[in-house]
């Protein structure tokens, strides 16, 4: 890059006046969104950590469309901070939604499910989330417990926790 391409003059109509419609910019965020959110729901439970997976969603989508604001690719400065407040809003709407419409949360949410019930492993449900017995043995010694027959019941989360219910007074 030349010195003269460095001190070139701005177009500042490239960087702060979207190249779409508002409403192309939203359909195209909102159908990003819904699209990301069903494939993460899919396949992620366990592997997102502590995030949930529209927490996960919203970063992914956040940093990608920033970095399109930011590096003028395909967005203006506009542009993104529409797409962003879209991504934004629609996480908002739906968290919202939860909140309001009880029957929601079981369609967004992935339910718990039961790993270990009364002392017993559920070996199915083990494989279904691809949690070996080593995984799950390492989860409960993380919480002090030795051996299945100490838990009442345990829970893979929607967040990927292992949740452990010991039986009481059990010794």
């Amino acid at each position: 890059m030349s010195l003269g391409q460095f001190l070139a003059p701005v177009d500042w109509a490239d960087v702060f006046l979207p190249t779409q419609s508002v409403l192309e910019l939203f359909v195209r965020a909102s159908a990003m969104y819904f699209i990301l959110f069903v494939l993460l729901r899919l396949v992620l439970r366990r592997h997102t950590g502590g995030l949930g997976t529209s927490d996960l969603l919203v970063v992914v989508l956040v940093a990608e469309i920033a970095g399109n604001g930011i590096n003028g690719e395909s967005f203006s400065v506009v542009g993104g901070a529409i797409s962003v407040a879209t991504v934004l809003l629609w996480t908002y709407g739906i968290e919202w939604l939860q909140y309001h419409v009880p029957g929601l949360e079981r369609l967004v949410r992935e339910p718990k499910l039961k790993l270990i019930d009364g002392g017993k492993l559920l070996r199915r449900n083990m494989r279904a989330e691809l949690i070996t017995f080593e995984e799950l043995m390492t989860q409960l010694r993380e919480q002090g417990v030795q051996d299945c027959a100490e838990v009442k019941a345990a829970y893979v989360e929607a967040d990927g926790k292992i949740s452990i219910l010991r039986y009481e007074n059990r010794g």
